[in-house]
C-alpha cells in the first residue's frame, strides 16, 4: 500500500490547484482507513462492494482513492425505474484518512436517484478522499446528491466523473455547508448524441473555512446539453473558489451550454474567486457564461425592512431566497427542509455551526 507520509501534494501553482489551501495539508498526519459505510433503499438494484479499478487516476489523490478504495458499485438493470431514494452515508473516524468510492451504473431506459452524504466525527481533524463515478447509458436518467456535511475542522477533496450516452440524462447535485477545506473537482462528458447534463450546487462557509470547486463540462457529441448553477455565500473569513470550463469539440455542432455562479460575501473579511471559461470549436452552438461576486441586494434589504422586519431578519430571508433557485431543485425533497434550517441557523448565529 502507498503509505500516506509519501502522498507528493500538488502545488498551487498549478491551474487547477490555483488559490486553493493545498499547501496546509499535512497527509501524514492521519491514518488510512476505511469509512464507516451504510447503504438503504434500492429494491431491485445490484449493489456490491467489488473493487474498480477502471476509473482514471486524474491525480494523486485519485490514485490513492484507487489503492485504498472503499468501494460502493450500484448496478440499476436495463428499464427499471427505482422509486426510492438509494441513499449512502458515509463516515470518517477521528483521525482517519478514507477513500470511498461510489459507482452508479445506470443500465438503458433505467431510472434512479442517489443521494451520498459524507459526514466526520466532530471537533476532530480527518480527511475524506472520495471518488464518484457515474455512467448513464442510452435514454437512461439518473440523479446524483452529494451532501458535504464533514466537520469544520475536517479536510475533504472529491472527485465526480460523470458520463452520459445517447439521449441520457444526468442531474447532480452538491450541497456543501461542512469542512476545513472541501473540494469537488466535477469532469463531465457528454458523449452520445442528445445526452444532457443538469449540475446545480449550494455551498456557504464561515468561520476558516473554504469551500473550492472546479468544474469540466465537455461536450463530445452533437446535440448535447449541459446546465450548471452554483451559488454560494462566505461570510467572516471564509473563502469560496469556483473555475468552471465548457470544453465544446469540433464535432458537437448543436449543442447548448450554459455555466452561472452566482456568490454573497456577507463578511468585510470574506473572499469568494469566480472564474468561468468557454472552449468552443463549433460555430453552431449556443453558450453563455456568467459569474458575480458582492453583497446581498440593499434594495431587497430596505424593502423587507421598510415592512418592519430587523435588519438581520431582512438579510437572512434575502440570502435563504437567494438559495431557493438551488434547492428547490434537488432530488430527495425530504432533505430539503432540513437544509434550509441549517442555512437560517448559520446565518442567525454569525457562522457557527
Amino acid at each position: 500500500m502507498l503509505p500516506l507520509a509519501d502522498l507528493v501534494l500538488p502545488t498551487a501553482d498549478e491551474e487547477i490547484w490555483r488559490y486553493s489551501r493545498i499547501d496546509q495539508l499535512e497527509p501524514g498526519s492521519f491514518t488510512a482507513s476505511d469509512p464507516r459505510t451504510a447503504v438503504s433503499g434500492g429494491a431491485g438494484v445490484r449493489i456490491t462492494s467489488e473493487r474498480v479499478n477502471s476509473i482514471a487516476e486524474s491525480d494523486v489523490f485519485a490514485q490513492y482513492n484507487s489503492e485504498y478504495q472503499a468501494t460502493t458499485v450500484i448496478d440499476v438493470p436495463k428499464g427499471a425505474v427505482i422509486a426510492e431514494p438509494i441513499v449512502i452515508d458515509q463516515h470518517t473516524a477521528a483521525g482517519a484518512a478514507t477513500f470511498p468510492r461510489t459507482v452508479v451504473r445506470v443500465a438503458e431506459g433505467a431510472q434512479c436517484t442517489v443521494v451520498e452524504r459524507f459526514t466526520s466525527e466532530s471537533g476532530v481533524a480527518s480527511l475524506t478522499v472520495p471518488v464518484v463515478a457515474i455512467e448513464a447509458a442510452q435514454g437512461s436518467n439518473v440523479s446524483y446528491l452529494a451532501v458535504n456535511d464533514v466537520d469544520t475542522a475536517a479536510w475533504q477533496i472529491g472527485h465526480q466523473i460523470l458520463t452520459g450516452e445517447r439521449d441520457s440524462a444526468i442531474n447532480i447535485s452538491t450541497v456543501t455547508l461542512g469542512g476545513h477545506y472541501t473540494r469537488v473537482r466535477t469532469e463531465s462528458r457528454s458523449a452520445g448524441q442528445g445526452a444532457s447534463l443538469r449540475q446545480v450546487s449550494l455551498y456557504f462557509a464561515a468561520g476558516d473555512q473554504m469551500h473550492d470547486f472546479r468544474v469540466h463540462q465537455d461536450h463530445d457529441a452533437p446535440n448535447t446539453n449541459s446546465d450548471l448553477l452554483f451559488k454560494g455565500a462566505v461570510q467572516d473569513r471564509a473563502r469560496s473558489v469556483y473555475t468552471g470550463l465548457i470544453s465544446i469539440r469540433e464535432h458537437a455542432k448543436g449543442t447548448a451550454a450554459n455555466q452561472t455562479n452566482r456568490n454573497l460575501t456577507l463578511s468585510e473579511g470574506a473572499w469568494a474567486e469566480s472564474v468561468p471559461n468557454l472552449d468552443i470549436r463549433n460555430n453552431d452552438v449556443r453558450c453563455s457564461h456568467a459569474s458575480t461576486v458582492g453583497p446581498i441586494d440593499q434594495e431587497q434589504r430596505f424593502y423587507l425592512e421598510s415592512r418592519g422586519l430587523r435588519p438581520e431578519v431582512a438579510e437572512r430571508l434575502v440570502v435563504l431566497g437567494f438559495f431557493d433557485e438551488v434547492l428547490s431543485q434537488l432530488p430527495a425533497l425530504d432533505l430539503v427542509g432540513e437544509l434550509r434550517s441549517r442555512v437560517a441557523t448559520r446565518l442567525s448565529i454569525g457562522g457557527a455551526r
